[in-house]
C-alpha cells in the first residue's frame, strides 16, 4: 500500500521526510566473542524488500539510523556462521536494540555473496543520493551509473540536469584526476562505485567553484580481508569495433591494505557537425565527419597502513595516457544564386594527453573526532598537432595550415579537515585548503606558402601562462532538535590569478576575496512526509583552457577560440524539497547568476568565418520544478519515473544588439529494473525533453532509450552484461538567430551501440579469525564512510 500511496501522492503533489527510528545491537558467536564484518540487512515485512544495511565493527556493534515507521525484520550473516533472522517487529519513533548470537557452520566457506539488492534513492536538503553499496549492478561503467540518477540526462557523452550543463564531477569529494570527462565515464567500472551524490546545494565543506550541481562519485572501499581481485573485458560496436580490458587486485592483511589496477581501452565513436548559414547573399552548407579512435592506458595503486586503532597513513598514485589520431573530412558548398562552389578539406589531428597524480594522506579517527590531512599533486600535459589542408579538385583557393598546440598544467593542493561529533544530534567541522595551479599554453600557427613550405605566423601564435593560487577556510555546524534539522556553513576563498601573454608581454591579474554562505533547514511533517529548504552562494571561474589563446578549427570556416578577458560568475541558488519516506518527491529550484560564462557564436561577413567563444553575459535566471515517483508499486518492477519543467533566460544589455533569450522545456525520465527468468537482471532507461537553450543555440526535442541485461555464472564469480545503447535517440537540431548570424546546426553521433562485458572475480573476500584485536578496529575505520 505504501508504494500505491506514493504513486497517488505523486499525482496530487504531496511530500515527505524520514521518521527518526534507530536500531542498534551487537553480533557475537555462541561463546560471546564479537563478530566483525557481519552483514546486517533490514527488510520490510510485507514485501521482503531490503531497506538499509550495515556492517558490524571490530567490537561486533552495528547501528541502523533514520528508519521510517513500519514493520520490519533483520537478517544477520557473516562468513562461516549460519544466517539468523529476527521475528517481525514494529518501529514507531523509537530506538530498538537487537542482539545476535550466531552459530558456526560445520563446513568452511571461501566467501560470502550478498545478492540482489536494488539501488536506494534518498533526498536530503542538500543532495540526492543513489546508494549502490548493496546493489547488483546491471550496467558496466560510470556512464551507465550516472543514468541512474533521477533527472540526469546524457546525450553524446554530455551531462545535464534541469537545464544546467555545467556539472562538476568529483571522486570521493575531490576534483577528478581525469581532464577528459568522456574517458572518465567509460573507464570507471560500475562495480567500483558505492554511491552517487547529486549535490544540488553544496555546503561549505565543498569548493565554492561551479554554478550547477556537483556529481560526487563515492568509490567502494577495500574492506575485504585476504587477497582478491577481478578481471574485466569488454567488446562492443560504436561506429567500429572497440574493446576494453582491465585487471585489479587488492589485499588486506593485518595493518596493511593495498590495491593495484591496470586498464587498456580502444574506443571508437563518430561525431558529425552539419551547419547551414546565411552570409550576406550567400548560403554556406558545411559538413564535418569526425571519427574518433582514442587509445588509453590507465594504471593506479593505493597503499594504506594503520599505525594503530586511531591513526592511519596512505598513498595513492595514478597515471593516465590517452592518444587520439583522427582525420575529419570536411566539405563546404557555397551557393550564390544558381551558382555552387565547393571546397573539400581534411582536418588531421594527432593528440596525446598524459596525467600523473600523487595523493598521500594522514587520518586520525576515534569516532568522536576525525582529522584528515591531504596532499594532491596533478601533472597534466597536452600535445596536439592539427593539420588542415585541401583535398580533391576545387576552384576555391585555400592555403593549408598547421597548428601546434601544447599545454602543461601543474596542480598542488594541500587540505586539512577536522570534524567533531559532539553527540548524535550535534556536530561541527572546520577546514583549510591551499592550491597552486600553473598552466602553460603554447600555440604555434603555420601557413603553407606558394613553394609548399609552412611559414610561422607570429600574429596568429601566442604563449599564455596562467598562475593561480586559491586559499580557503570553512566552518560548518549540523544539529537536530525534535522534528527540526539544521545545517549552516561559511566558506572564505581568496583567488589570485595572473596571466601573461608572451606575444604582447601583457600581464593581467585578478584577485578575488569573498565569503560564500550556505544553509539548509528540514522539518519532519508526518511519519512519512517532510520538507526542507537550502541556499548556497557560489563562484564559477573560467577554465584554464578557455583563458588561453588556442584556436580549434572544425573546418576552414568554423573555429573555436579562447578569451583571456573572462572573469568569474557568481550564483545564488535556492531549493525547496518535499520528500516521501525519504525519497525525492517534489522540488523547486531557482538560480540567479551574474556575469555568467556564456557560449556565443559570431560571424565575420567579410571572411565568412564563424567562431564560437565564451563571454561574460550580464545575467542568467533558471527555474526548475520536478516531480518524482517510485515504480515499486508495480509487482516485480523496481525503479522510478519523473518530470522536470525548466525555464532558462539570458539577458545582456551590453551586447549589440541586445541579447534576450528565454525558453521553457519539459523533460520526462525513467529507469526500471526487472528480474527475468533464469535470474537474468534487466534494466531499461529512457528520457524525452522538449528542447531548450544551450548557450545561444535553441535546440529542439531530444529522446533516448537504453536497455541492458546481466547474469551471473560460476557461483556468482562471473558476471556477463549485455548493453544496447542509444536504441532510440535523435540527433541534436538547433538554430541561432542573433545579430548577423542565421544558422541551423545539426550535431549527430553514432547510435545503436552494443557492448558485451565479462567480469570475473577471484580470491578470498572475508577472513574467519574472530579475534583480531586492534586490527579489527582499524578495519572498522576503513568501512566507515564520512563523505
Amino acid at each position: 500500500m505504501k508504494f500505491k500511496l506514493a504513486a497517488i501522492i505523486f499525482v496530487l503533489g504531496a511530500s515527505t521526510i524520514l521518521a527518526q527510528n534507530n536500531v542498534k545491537g551487537t553480533v557475537s558467536d555462541l561463546e560471546n566473542i564479537p563478530l566483525a564484518f557481519a552483514n546486517i540487512v533490514l527488510y520490510e515485512t510485507e514485501n521482503k524488500k531490503p531497506v538499509t544495511g550495515a556492517i558490524s565493527d571490530g567490537n561486533g556493534n552495528y547501528q541502523l539510523k533514520d528508519i521510517a515507521n513500519g514493520n520490519y525484520y533483520i537478517e544477520a550473516s557473516v562468513m562461516g556462521f549460519k544466517t539468523k533472522k529476527t521475528d517481525a517487529f514494529q518501529l514507531e519513533k523509537t530506538t530498538k536494540e537487537l542482539n545476535f548470537s550466531l552459530e558456526e557452520e560445520t563446513q568452511s566457506l571461501n566467501e560470502v555473496v550478498v545478492k540482489g539488492k536494488r539501488p536506494v534513492i534518498r533526498q536530503t536538503a542538500e543532495k540526492l543520493i543513489v546508494d549502490l553499496e548493496n546493489s547488483d549492478m546491471v550496467n558496466t561503467n560510470l556512464k551507465d551509473v550516472v543514468k541512474k540518477v533521477p533527472g540526469i540526462i546524457m546525450t553524446n557523452g554530455n551531462i545535464s540536469y534541469a537545464g544546467q550543463g555545467n556539472i562538476r564531477i568529483l571522486i570521493n569529494g575531490k576534483t577528478t584526476n581525469y581532464m577528459d570527462t568522456a574517458t572518465l565515464l567509460k573507464d570507471l567500472p560500475a562495480d567500483n562505485i558505492a554511491k552517487v551524490e547529486l549535490i544540488q546545494q553544496p555546503g561549505s565543506e565543498y569548493d565554492a567553484e561551479g554554478s550547477g550541481p556537483i556529481l560526487n562519485i563515492i568509490l567502494r572501499k577495500n574492506v575485504n580481508l585476504g587477497t582478491h581481485g577481478n578481471i574485466r573485458s569488454m567488446v562492443g560496436y560504436d561506429n567500429r569495433f572497440e574493446y576494453r580490458t582491465s585487471a585489479s587486485i587488492a589485499s588486506y592483511k593485518n595493518k596493511l591494505n593495498w590495491e593495484a589496477y591496470a586498464g587498456y581501452s580502444k574506443s571508437t565513436y563518430r561525431e558529425d557537425l552539419i551547419l547551414s548559414r546565411k552570409v550576406l547573399e550567400k548560403t554556406y552548407s558545411q559538413t564535418s565527419i569526425s571519427p574518433f579512435a582514442p587509445v588509453s592506458l590507465n594504471t593506479s595503486g593505493r597503499l594504506d597502513y594503520f599505525l594503530n586503532n586511531k591513526h592511519s597513513i596512505g598513498l595513492s598514485a595514478r597515471r593516465l595516457q590517452s592518444d587520439s589520431d583522427r582525420t575529419s573530412a570536411n566539405s563546404t558548398s557555397i551557393f550564390s544564386g544558381n551558382t555552387e562552389t565547393k571546397l573539400f578539406t581534411d582536418n588531421r589531428f594527432n593528440r596525446e594527453r598524459i596525467t600523473y597524480t600523487l595523493n598521500p594522506y594522514y587520518e586520525f579517527d576515534d569516532e568522536k573526532n576525525r582529522l584528515t590531512l591531504d596532499f594532491n599533486y596533478v601533472n597534466y600535459s597536452y600535445d596536439n598537432e592539427n593539420n588542415l589542408f585541401k583535398t580533391k579538385e576545387s576552384i576555391i583557393d585555400y592555403d593549408s595550415r598547421k597548428y601546434f598546440q601544447e599545454a602543461t598544467y601543474k596542480i598542488y593542493t594541500y587540505k586539512g579537515d577536522y570534524k567533531k561529533n559532539v553527540s548524535d544530534d550535534f556536530s561541527w567541522s572546520i577546514g583549510v585548503k591551499y592550491s597552486d595551479v600553473t598552466s602553460n599554453s603554447n600555440l604555434r600557427s603555420l601557413i603553407e606558402d606558394t613553394n609548399g613550405e609552412f611559414q610561422f605566423q607570429p600574429d596568429q601564435s601566442n604563449r599564455f601562462i596562467v598562475d593561480e593560487t586559491i586559499k580557503a577556510a570553512y566552518s560548518k555546524v549540523n544539529f537536530k532538535e525534535g522534528k527540526w534539522s539544521f545545517s549552516g556553513g561559511l566558506r572564505w576563498e581568496e583567488s589570485d590569478t595572473k596571466g601573461l601573454s608572451t606575444s604582447t608581454n601583457e600581464v593581467r591579474s585578478r584577485k578575488i576575496s569573498k565569503l560564500f554562505p550556505s544553509a539548509s533547514i528540514s522539518r519532519e511533517i508526518t511519519d512519512e512526509l517532510g520538507a526542507s529548504f537550502a541556499y548556497s552562494y557560489r563562484i564559477r571561474r573560467p577554465s584554464y583552457s578557455s583563458l588561453n589563446s588556442f584556436v580549434y578549427y572544425y573546418d576552414p570556416y568554423t573555429f573555436e577560440e579562447g578569451n583571456p578577458n573572462l572573469k568569474p560568475s557568481f550564483t545564488n541558488s535556492y531549493q525547496f524539497n518535499l520528500t516521501y519516506e525519504g525519497q525525492p518527491f517534489f522540488n523547486v529550484n531557482y538560480r540567479e547568476t551574474s556575469d555568467i560564462l556564456f557560449e556565443i557564436i559570431s560571424q565575420n561577413d567579410t571572411s565568412a568565418e564563424t567562431s564560437r567563444s565564451i563571454i561574460n553575459l550580464a545575467e542568467n535566471k533558471n527555474w526548475s520544478l520536478s516531480l518524482f515517483a517510485p515504480l515499486s508499486f508495480i509487482k516485480g518492477l523496481d525503479g522510478y519515473t519523473g518530470i522536470i519543467a525548466n525555464h532558462n533566460s539570458y539577458v545582456s544589455e551590453s551586447l549589440t544588439p541586445k541579447l534576450d533569450l528565454s525558453k521553457w522545456s519539459v523533460t520526462w525520465y525513467t529507469s526500471a529494473e526487472y528480474e527475468l527468468p533464469w535470474e537474468i537482471n534487466s534494466e531499461i532507461s529512457g528520457f524525452y525533453t522538449s528542447g531548450g537553450l544551450e548557450g545561444i543555440i535553441e535546440y529542439k526535442w531530444l529522446a533516448g532509450l537504453d536497455i541492458a541485461f546481466s547474469k551471473k555464472f560460476l557461483k556468482d564469480k562471473l558476471k556477463v552484461s549485455l548493453e544496447y545503447e542509444e536504441l532510440i535517440t535523435r540527433a541534436f537540431h538547433g538554430e541561432v538567430k542573433y545579430a548577423n548570424v542565421n544558422a541551423n546546426i545539426t550535431s549527430d553521433w553514432t547510435r545503436h551501440n552494443v557492448y558485451l562485458q565479462f567480469n570475473y572475480s577471484f580470491g578470498s573476500k572475508f577472513g574467519k579469525n574472530k579475534d583480531r584485536g586492534n586490527a579489527s578496529k582499524e578495519e572498522q575505520n576503513r568501512i566507515k564512510n564520512n563523505n
